[in-house]
């Protein structure tokens, strides 16, 4: 796996939340057992595409709940359920704490939120800008302090970005 240096904090899904996923997912489900015949499916847990003929667990996940509990806030609406494709079995996770590259081949929402767990903008990012620049503009804005990657066909959440600077946090 590629991964672009940066000095953002790249969260996959977190491992506690994974081993939860696997028994029943966040809209109280039994994970899909599903083979990816062609490959190139967004692992949540690892941060990279699946290999073909792998086999993956389908869940739901709701990226923004845990994030607004820790943060003692009511995302209200914004606290939205969505498939994400996640090894069936703990896996080794990501091979590295930068961007992954291969996730962002293809057009990607970059989706913020402040410090209510609203939401406070985005933009959208095609494979040929600067994810880091982009994060930069993003995370400059006043109220900012959490980044969700999506998938544009979609909307899957496919990763969290966070500033590694304690300031910014709430």
């Amino acid at each position: 796996m590629t991964v672009i240096a940066t000095r953002y904090e790249v969260r996959p899904i977190d491992p506690e939340v994974l081993a939860g996923l696997r028994s029943s997912d966040d809209a109280g489900r039994a994970p899909r057992l599903v083979t990816d015949q062609a490959g190139g499916s967004p692992l949540r847990c690892c941060l990279r595409p699946s290999h073909p003929g792998e086999v993956l667990a389908l869940v739901s996940y709701a990226p923004l709940r845990r994030w607004a509990r820790q943060h003692d806030v009511d995302p209200g609406a914004y606290d939205e359920v969505g498939p994400v494709f996640i090894h069936p079995q703990e896996c080794s996770g990501a091979s590295g704490d930068g961007l992954p590259a291969d996730l962002l081949r293809s057009t990607r929402v970059f989706r913020c939120y402040n410090r209510l767990g609203a939401i406070a903008g985005g933009r959208v990012v095609t494979p040929d800008d600067d994810p880091e620049r982009v994060l930069d503009e993003l995370f400059g804005e006043a109220d900012v302090v959490l980044v969700h990657v999506r998938a544009v066909d979609f909307g899957c959440f496919t990763f969290e970005v966070r500033p590694v600077r304690d300031d910014r946090r709430p």
